[in-house]
């Protein structure tokens, strides 16, 4: 059975006990984002490539910032 997520506004994911939104590790590879932001995602990037390498390429402080400025 899965588990739906609670605040379905949160990209899939959950908050932590203090209610803290978790975060993305930087060792997540772009293949993965992937699967939730769409093929699109990170055009031209590798899928093996981690999230933390791609941040520092673009300038990015966060994956949030990444998607949010993805469209300008």
């Amino acid at each position: 059975m899965t588990r739906k997520p609670q605040h379905p506004g949160l990209d899939g994911r959950s908050r932590d006990k203090d209610g803290e939104i978790r975060h993305k590790n930087g060792n997540t590879r772009v293949d993965t984002l992937r699967e939730t932001y769409g093929d699109s995602f990170a055009p031209g990037v590798r899928g093996d490539m981690h999230l933390d390498t791609l941040l520092e390429r673009t300038g990015a402080k966060s994956l949030s910032e990444l998607v949010k400025n993805k469209g300008e």
